[in-house]
């Protein structure tokens, strides 16, 4: 099984998806977690949501890629 982590941030709507063996488990806007419109910061909380629906930690990741 191939977990990887994507990661946008640092400019408009930061986000975070997780990608299981091909196929997306998660996607997440860090903006629905902080409540700001836009948040371009670190998507730490959108990484926790994706992490939470794929049944993985960061140990579990193959890669994790930034755009």
């Amino acid at each position: 099984m191939t977990r990887v982590l994507g990661i946008s941030a640092f400019y408009h709507d930061s986000a975070a998806a997780l990608v299981t063996d091909g196929k997306i488990t998660a996607a997440m806007q860090e903006e629905r977690f902080s409540r700001i419109k836009h948040d371009s910061e670190f998507p730490e909380q959108a990484i926790q949501a994706c992490l939470e629906m794929g049944e993985c930690s960061r140990g579990d990741l193959d890669y994790v890629v930034f755009y």
